[in-house]
């Protein structure tokens, strides 16, 4: 399908090593593109929440991969994929699109954009392979105990700690939607999620992720973003994460409601088409320095 600005959108399928496929969409600008960028989303966050921002970078010339998470969106029903942890979409599904992507466009740079726990996998060396740089956005060690704000520290704790593990076990998977943290989710990743924001370091505090390790590898540019009114993704908590980044060299950003004029942006806004004018701009002239470097 092809827009006005002449941006084709074809639906893909991803084979994944570990177990069944996903689905997503390459958008191709209306010109040989200069850099391909895969968008690794958020959890609970649908593909469809970030066409806007992919169709744009696809209408400055770069193409780039939207996908749903396996359990997620068009990617499969999460009560069929209720086994499916947070480290699964991180450790498969980040790499096998990224694989994808390298092998459909093997002749311009690569780069990432991660949104959250996207934005994690990147930090762990997932999907980095051949990466010029990446960018986080609102990417952050989920602590529920640092949330600012009384009200959310408690819905959130509720909702990770008690009713969605209940609920997931009872249904096979979480309805994440009215409980108002976004797309349902398969059981095991609410689970997963719940464990590691009970721990003050987030996985870096699960031995098992072996997580230090593996971000201390990442060595190619970072840039970080967040948000001042981003009620989850405080600066601090970005911290944890690029502090672990001791490799790589991270540049932060964070931008107001005031930067983008508009009255609010938390966690998902960055990504809206209302700071189109305002933020993207600046993310953009980021993404083509780097593929610009790459490709000298």
């Amino acid at each position: 399908m092809r827009n006005s600005s002449g941006v084709v959108s074809e639906t893909i399928l991803v084979p994944v090593q570990a177990a069944g496929r996903i689905s997503g969409t390459l958008r191709l600008p209306p010109t040989p593109p200069s850099a391909a960028v895969v968008i690794h989303p958020a959890t609970a966050t649908p593909e469809r929440f970030y066409a806007a921002f992919a169709t744009y970078l696809a209408e400055n010339g770069i193409a780039t991969v939207t996908y749903d998470y396996r359990g997620t969106g068009r990617s499969g029903a999460p009560r069929q994929h209720r086994d499916l942890r947070m480290r699964d979409w991180m450790d498969h599904d980040v790499p096998a699109v990224a694989g994808w992507a390298r092998a459909q466009l093997p002749y311009v740079p690569h780069l990432a954009v991660g949104h959250s726990v996207g934005g994690h996998a990147l930090a762990l060396g997932n999907g980095t392979e051949g990466l010029a740089a990446f960018a986080l956005i609102a990417s952050h060690a989920g602590t529920t105990r640092t949330i600012p704000a009384l009200t959310e520290r408690l819905r959130v704790a509720l909702v990770l700690n008690v009713v969605g593990p209940a609920l997931g076990a009872a249904l096979g998977y979480v309805p994440a939607r009215r409980l108002g943290l976004g797309e349902d989710l398969p059981a095991a990743a609410m689970s997963e999620w719940g464990q590691w924001a009970r721990r003050p370091g987030y996985f870096f505090d699960d031995p098992s992720m072996q997580a230090r390790q593996r971000a201390a590898t990442i060595t190619q540019p970072v840039l970080a973003i967040g948000v001042s009114d981003d009620p989850w993704a405080t600066p601090g908590q970005i911290d944890v994460i690029t502090d672990h980044l001791t490799a790589a060299r991270v540049e932060r950003r964070t931008y107001s409601p005031a930067d983008a004029g508009v009255p609010s942006i938390g966690h998902h806004g960055f990504l809206r088409r209302s700071v189109r004018d305002t933020l993207w701009p600046e993310l953009l002239t980021w993404l083509q320095t780097y593929a610009e470097n790459a490709s000298e």
